[in-house]
Order: C-alpha cells, then sequence, then structure tokens
C-alpha cells in the first residue's frame, strides 16, 4: 500500500562501485556538442588526478562526466515521492497508488525537455 508522504524510489542508482567496475571494463558513451567548464577544489582535483593514474585508459574529463552522472542518478531517486491526493492507480493488493507531486516528476518533465533540445543540437552539428 503507498500512502501519502511514503518514498516509493522507482530507480535504482548506479553505485560508484559498479561506476569503478564499467571504468574497467566499457567504453564511454556518445557525448553533447555543448561543453561545460569547472574549476576544482584542489582536493577533488587531486582525487581526479589519483582516479587518471589508476585507470590510465580514460581521460580526467571522462571520469568528471561519469561521476557527475552518477552524482545526478543518485539525486534523481533521493528525491522523496511526495503523494498527492490524486489515485493513479492500484497496487497488487488493490491498494490505492497516488500521485507524485515532489519535485521527481518536475524534474523528470525538464531533463525529458532538455534532453530533446540537447538531441537536435547534436543532430546540427553532425
Amino acid at each position: 500500500m503507498v500512502t501519502p508522504g511514503t518514498a516509493v524510489p522507482d530507480v535504482t542508482p548506479m553505485s560508484f562501485k559498479d561506476l569503478l567496475e564499467s571504468w574497467r571494463e566499457n567504453a564511454a558513451q556518445p557525448r553533447t556538442a555543448t561543453e561545460y567548464a569547472v574549476r576544482l577544489a584542489l582536493d577533488d582535483a587531486a582525487r581526479l588526478a589519483a582516479l587518471a593514474e589508476m585507470f590510465p585508459g580514460r581521460t580526467p574529463e571522462q571520469f568528471i562526466t561519469d561521476l557527475l552522472g552518477a552524482a545526478l542518478q543518485e539525486i534523481e531517486t533521493s528525491m522523496p515521492y511526495i503523494a498527492g491526493k490524486k489515485v493513479i492507480s492500484s497496487d497488487e493488493q488493490g491498494d490505492p497508488i497516488y500521485e507524485d507531486v515532489g519535485l521527481t516528476p518536475r524534474f523528470v518533465e525538464l531533463t525529458r525537455k532538455n534532453r530533446k533540445k540537447l538531441e537536435a543540437e547534436l543532430a546540427k552539428n553532425k
């Protein structure tokens, strides 16, 4: 039974352990045409350099991209489910499932909108 205020995660985040395994085994995914510039704290830059030495097949930018992706995924899954008043479905026992009126639906909607923009930009630059 899902009641108002109950958390219902629907996405399993990639753990940092999984991310390390991915770096060992897989190639990087395609990237956007847009570039982002950041200045790192000294300790973060030192840890990034350590990763680059430990996994010499990857660039610091690839690590930043992968770590940011894992962090964003964890943020999304950490957003609390806040049940609204509207029943949108029922579970296996017939108990009501309420719409999520928390941050997650808005975040997912904005993510889809911006992904479409970025895909169009990428297609235009090919």
